[in-house]
């Protein structure tokens, strides 16, 4: 039998078929785990690892590792999910209207009435305080680089609405955790964090125009915009761009993380870092056709990959 729009059971459009929140999670669940994007798990990698690349050149930067390193570890895990969840939960409830006209997002817990705006809302917010409940276990200055955080969750809704360059403020969202965990770790900013925060901003911008390929038709009749609108046909020789710069910042923040106190081994491992990153961030330019949506998806996915590279050789420089 097919399942009407407001079903718990429909599944959304751009979801990967037989996720675990349409196979294991209870019912009454699932559009609010939609709602968070659970069932699509990149946004959350993508959200996530920025974090463990700034815990580990962090420690690479002073060479003192400490038990509750491990904490903060954890901490970015579960934080990066509540956090990628309530940030997509605003992102629907201002975006209801919009969502409602793209043939990829009308699927979507609010606009197909599964979830209520105001039933959003309290998820987002419940969603929010158990991620403070993480970030205060962090020192003071982690903290307020957390609660400095919202104001940029806030406003990357809206950025559609104003600019050509959305993606530079979710790249300025989602790199935030390589700034709070560089300084949960050493207790303040130092200008590597600096550097590896600007490499995962230009790391966003590439991979985020690859995914709003997937919407430029919807977009351009509704009127929202965003890079992939903005460079149409030269989007290639711009991605070629974004990668230079997200290997030249990444390869920086690997210098001058290193350069006080880690070994020429370690600092040569570390580098090798941001060179596979962009490697394999080539790979996706090879593969690139904007005028074919489910590619462009399959290489925006494959971004998880990407960002796990690096952080391989940044863990393998801490051990020599």
């Amino acid at each position: 039998m097919q399942e009407t729009p407001t079903s718990p059971d429909a599944p959304v459009a751009d979801a990967q078929t037989d996720n675990w929140v349409d196979r294991y999670a209870p019912p009454f669940t699932r559009p609010y785990l939609r709602l968070s994007r659970a069932d699509r798990p990149i946004g959350t990698w993508l959200l996530l690892l920025p974090c463990w690349w700034g815990l580990a050149l962090a420690i690479l930067y002073d060479q003192s590792p400490r038990w509750e390193d491990l904490w903060i570890f954890i901490g970015c895990g579960i934080g990066a999910f509540l956090m990628r969840g309530a940030g997509c939960t605003w992102n629907d409830i201002t975006d209801r209207h919009i969502d409602g006209q793209v043939e990829r997002t009308r699927s979507r817990p609010i606009p197909s009435g599964q979830v209520s705006v105001e039933a959003a809302v309290a998820w987002m917010v419940i969603q929010t305080l158990l991620a403070a409940v993480i970030l205060f276990t962090f020192n003071t200055a982690a903290i307020g680089l957390g609660f400095l955080s919202l104001l940029l969750v806030t406003i990357y809704p809206f950025a559609k609405r104003f600019t050509w360059w959305p993606q530079v403020f979710l790249g300025l969202a989602f790199n935030w955790g390589a700034l709070l965990v560089w300084t949960a770790h050493t207790g303040m900013l130092h200008s590597p964090a600096i550097l590896l925060y600007a490499g995962g901003i230009a790391w966003t911008l590439f991979y985020d125009t690859i995914y709003a390929h997937q919407d430029t038709e919807d977009d351009a009749l509704i009127g929202v915009k965003s890079t992939a609108r903005l460079f149409g046909e030269a989007s290639p020789q711009w991605l070629r761009r974004f990668l230079m710069l997200t290997v030249g910042l990444l390869g920086l923040a690997v210098i001058f993380s290193a350069m006080p106190n880690a070994s020429i081994l370690a600092l040569v491992i570390a580098l090798a870092g941001p060179w596979a990153m962009g490697w394999h961030m080539a790979w996706q330019l090879r593969g690139l056709d904007i005028d074919n949506a489910a590619k462009m998806l399959q290489l925006f996915r494959a971004n998880r990959d990407t960002g796990i590279i690096p952080l391989l050789f940044f863990a393998a420089a801490l051990f020599v």
